[in-house]
């Protein structure tokens, strides 16, 4: 019996020797990194929210002076936060290495609801009030140049309105109402520039592929209008000549919704 017993084990030894060898013989599989993602195209249509800070300018004279003409120009200043909503679309003329693929074109518009305030002091003297811009929107394009596969500096123009509230005037010395001016939307022309970042795979992040994040600044520069100030008892005392000048900085999210890769 204990010589069948070895007889058995004897022969599941020599079955299982070959098997077992080459099993000790064979080689892992080579490991093969998956590729990596394409890089991101600033390619398509967006929307985009955030906000900012913001400060005004008025060059400002009235009329008339003591001699009938202009008195000297004055210049007034406010300050303020403000949010920023808008879309458009941009164009990346190509992908790869070469010259073009690194330029982008683009359309948009956007509007700013603002809080951008401070004291105006009138050219004669005979009164103060808060003068507050309260919107702004423009139309424009941009054109810009990708520094590296995920970001993308530019440069913008174009056409801008923007809201100045009306302003009530009192005197310097017992704090009466003297005189306002009524609210009034200037026309006006904008340049700036900033940049934006394509967040989809930045350091790691998990971000969905449409994410990017801009940050710009802009001046607007905006056409003179010769104001009427009417006393507080009715008549006029002349116009108030203004000529605005804005500067902004903002930080938002933009998220293109056909953005497609390539």
């Amino acid at each position: 019996m204990k010589k069948l017993l070895l007889a058995a084990v004897a022969l599941v030894a020599l079955a299982a020797g070959p098997a077992a060898a080459a099993d000790l013989g064979r080689k892992a599989p080579a490991y093969i990194p998956p590729p990596a993602p394409p890089p991101p195209t600033f390619t398509g249509c967006y929307v985009n929210g955030g906000a900012g800070y913001g400060l005004w300018n008025i060059d400002h004279s009235s009329s008339p002076s003591i001699d009938g003409d202009f008195t000297a120009e004055t210049t007034s200043g406010g300050r303020g936060w403000l949010g920023t909503v808008g879309g458009g679309c941009d164009y990346q003329f190509g992908y790869g290495s070469g010259f073009w693929s690194n330029w982008v074109v683009g359309a948009f518009a956007d509007y700013d609801f603002m809080d951008l305030h401070r004291n105006l002091l009138l050219s004669c003297g005979c009164g103060a009030g808060e003068e507050k811009e309260s919107s702004a929107w423009a139309v424009g394009g941009r054109i810009g140049y990708l520094v590296t596969p995920n970001v993308f500096t530019y440069w913008n123009g174009g056409y801008t309105q923007s809201r100045f509230d009306g302003i009530n005037f009192s005197s310097q010395f017992d704090g009466d109402p003297v005189a306002s001016i009524g609210a009034h939307t200037y026309n006006g022309w904008f340049i700036g520039g900033g940049t934006e970042i394509a967040l989809s795979g930045l350091f790691g992040l998990p971000l969905p592929s449409g994410l990017f994040w801009r940050s710009e600044y802009r001046y607007s520069s905006f056409s003179s209008a010769n104001l009427t100030v009417t006393p507080t008892g009715g008549g006029s005392l002349g116009v108030e000549n203004m000529k605005p000048f804005v500067q902004t900085i903002t930080t938002s999210l933009v998220w293109k919704f056909n953005w497609w890769g390539h």
